[in-house]
């Protein structure tokens, strides 16, 4: 996994990273220890293989700091979290995908 640095901007609700200038985000809410990530957008400049999964895979790793749970509402998230089942326990409970 490549490093980024994904900053947690609690203002916009949204963690983000830029690359080369320009800024890739997920959105996210946050309601009692759960953290449901909205929306995943990422420029089309940014063309780097694998940064979608880095980028993803950082944000959960955040998250996953913090103790809280996570809540996908954005298809893509969902689909990676369904190939990368080692984050399954990052469910809340009665949460399938």
């Amino acid at each position: 996994m490549n490093q980024l640095a994904i900053k947690d901007n609690s203002f916009l609700r949204q963690f983000e990273t830029r690359v080369n200038g320009h800024l890739a985000k997920i959105e996210y809410s946050s309601q009692e220890r759960k953290v449901f990530l909205t929306k995943l957008v990422i420029p089309e400049e940014i063309t780097q293989d694998g940064f979608k999964e880095d980028f993803i895979k950082g944000v959960l790793h955040l998250i996953q700091e913090q103790n809280l749970r996570v809540v996908p509402t954005s298809p893509q998230i969902a689909g990676f979290l369904r190939k990368n089942r080692q984050y399954k326990e990052m469910l809340p409970v009665g949460i399938r995908i």
